[in-house]
């Protein structure tokens, strides 16, 4: 049915999010810049940092320069990597990946920095079981936009020449996710583990995890669409 399954990382693999949300408000607030979990949620999940930051910037009314963007993002990378090893996996996920990864071409694709994807890829085991990866250090512009996407499937197509975005199938949490995959001709199956249900209506199927049984029971139940 596929000829490759393209992975999101934050939200859809691990439960990242709140350590992330840790790690930005670490570095934002001795510049007086926190913000609400809640205000997290509504704008910022999805983001790679560079956004993140512009948007808590442009938010507070305040400019950034390129040169101090570089440096709250490194401060913000070693924020993150000092709580790495509390994170968690969802849910079926490491296995689902296991188990694609052997009989069809995998890739991840994702808003984080590879220096925070890397140590907690080691920790799950799955080191080696992407074929690419695409990461915000290698995009000139992240999710929502479809570069990152593009770029995955095109990494694949280098491997395995008969990959086809029309028939690649990214695993996604969010709306940016949804958008920047179906922007790069991608089919997306959303997980709710993000967002409810009515906000992820971009995607092509919508599960509640990504355990086999679960799985089994969301296709037997809700057929592809065309």
């Amino acid at each position: 049915m596929f000829s490759a399954v393209i992975f999101d990382f934050d939200g859809t693999i691990v439960d990242t999010e709140p350590i992330h949300f840790q790690a930005f408000q670490e570095v934002l607030a001795p510049l007086g810049l926190c913000f609400s979990w809640q205000n997290y949620l509504e704008g910022f999940l999805g983001l790679d940092d560079r956004d993140a930051f512009r948007k808590g910037f442009e938010q507070a009314g305040r400019s950034l320069s390129d040169a101090d963007l570089d440096d709250l993002i490194g401060q913000k990378g070693q924020a993150f990597a000092r709580q790495a090893s509390r994170v968690a996996p969802y849910p079926g996920a490491v296995e689902l990946v296991r188990s694609i990864s052997d009989y069809l071409p995998t890739a991840l694709c994702s808003g984080a920095r590879r220096g925070d994807i890397e140590p907690v890829l080691a920790l799950l085991g799955l080191t080696g079981c992407f074929d690419a990866m695409v990461t915000a250090d290698e995009v000139a512009a992240s999710k929502p936009d479809p570069e990152s996407y593009r770029e995955a499937v095109a990494r694949l197509q280098e491997i395995f020449p008969a990959v086809l975005a029309a028939t690649t199938l990214a695993v996604e949490d969010t709306p940016a996710g949804i958008a920047s995959a179906t922007g790069a001709g991608v089919k997306v199956m959303a997980v709710t583990n993000s967002y409810p249900r009515e906000r992820l209506a971009g995607a092509t199927w919508i599960v509640d995890s990504l355990s086999w049984d679960e799985l089994s029971s969301s296709f037997a139940a809700r057929p592809a669409c065309a």
